[in-house]
């Protein structure tokens, strides 16, 4: 009994897949204002903080920060790498590529990031819409883009030079056509997001899990263990899919080539600076529990909230293998454990989390269990943590 229930369950959370509307054009408009109103406050605050930006535009350099720089010097001048000290071939290359190609079109390699940025993070709530209105209820499926949009660290979608939005996008586009059974070009996207971010590699496990998985939905398995039985189904189209492996494989190919190591990415995060190096101090978080017995009060908040984030996402993983499937359940648990087991002490996991959007798709569900006045609220909050993010972000300091 207990078994035909959850199957009914399942079943409900796949009929919206019926629907041919979706409000992409809503959502694209609060994407939108939001960019707007946070616009409105980077450029007030760097009106008064100035420091950073090439464009000497407020509303532009006021969200050049932090790691914007990092982009910026490969978008104009390529790769370095210097043994023993922080180096640009710790950033991967499809967003500066990007970038520095757009830039003769629009007047400057800072120009072009954030527009490549701002343009991945709209698409990327886009292409997040159309995914979730596919595999939830209505009022589910409203939460989760609530959730998407309001989520703190969705700052990173709104303006600065990073490659979070655009690594985003591409999961989504490649999960999105492989849905689809477009294999191929599932593979190559894939290929993309995994050259576009460290954890990239999630994208390329995610896609092979899941393409098994439809392959044995297709043959009437539902059940973890049709993946086992649904291997001697498998056909060459299908395997196209592990052509997202290929995004790493050219990274390594191009460091090896230039630089004479394909493992420079990992070995520079170890330099005094970044200080991410491999090994127990790392794992066991020692630098996390100096920060909460030492630090100051706001260091401790910021780092216990990216810890937070971390431990609500591996909560939700179970959610997410019921309502989406495995290969959704593999791809977010690959993207969280790398920050939790790569980072000192959480710094940059809150907006790594980002990337796992079948967790917040899990949120969004969750909350529409709930009260209606719990979700509203718990909605309101995080768009002020956002705001209040984004305002310590624009002074410089590092919230992620």
């Amino acid at each position: 009994m207990t078994q035909q229930v959850a199957e009914a369950r399942t079943a409900a959370t796949v009929r919206p897949a019926a629907r041919t509307s979706w409000p992409w054009l809503p959502v694209a408009t609060l994407f939108v204002a939001i960019t707007l109103a946070l616009t409105a406050l980077v450029a007030d605050v760097h009106v008064h903080t100035g420091t950073m930006g090439h464009t000497g535009l407020p509303w532009l350099d006021g969200w050049y920060r932090w790691d914007s720089a990092w982009y910026w010097r490969i978008a104009a001048g390529g790769y370095s790498y210097h043994p023993g000290q922080q180096s640009s071939i710790a950033f991967f290359p499809v967003f500066p590529l990007l970038a520095r190609a757009l830039a003769p079109l629009v007047g400057g390699w800072q120009i072009g990031g954030q527009l490549v940025a701002l343009a991945s993070g709209l698409a990327a709530s886009v292409l997040f819409t159309r995914w979730v209105w596919l595999r939830l209820p209505r009022r589910a499926a409203v939460l989760a883009i609530a959730a998407l949009l309001l989520y703190p660290y969705s700052l990173f979608l709104h303006g600065p030079m990073y490659a979070d939005a655009t690594f985003l996008a591409l999961a989504l586009g490649a999960f999105l056509l492989l849905e689809r059974r477009h294999h191929l070009a599932a593979g190559l996207l894939g290929a993309l997001a995994v050259a576009a971010r460290p954890f990239g590699v999630a994208v390329a496990i995610g896609l092979a899990v899941r393409a098994l998985e439809l392959v044995a939905e297709d043959h009437g398995e539902r059940s973890w263990r049709g993946l086992v039985t649904a291997v001697r189904h498998v056909r060459v189209r299908h395997t196209t899919v592990l052509l997202a492996f290929g995004g790493l494989a050219a990274w390594m190919g191009y460091l090896w080539v230039r630089f004479g190591n394909p493992l420079a990415f990992v070995e520079t995060e170890s330099a005094p600076g970044w200080d991410q190096g491999v090994g127990p101090a790392t794992w066991f978080k020692v630098a996390f529990v100096e920060a909460l017995v030492n630090g100051h009060w706001g260091l401790r908040l910021n780092l216990a909230l990216q810890a937070l984030v971390c431990l609500v996402v591996v909560l939700l993983v179970p959610r997410v293998a019921r309502r989406f499937g495995w290969g959704y359940a593999v791809y977010t648990a690959v993207v969280i454990a790398i920050p939790i087991i790569g980072t000192k002490d959480f710094m940059g996991a809150g907006r790594y989390a980002l990337a796992a959007f079948p967790a917040l798709a899990a949120a969004g569900d969750w909350l529409s269990e709930r009260p209606r006045w719990f979700a509203r609220s718990a909605l309101v909050a995080m768009g002020v943590v956002m705001v209040v993010l984004t305002w310590y972000y624009t002074h410089m300091v590092e919230i992620a």
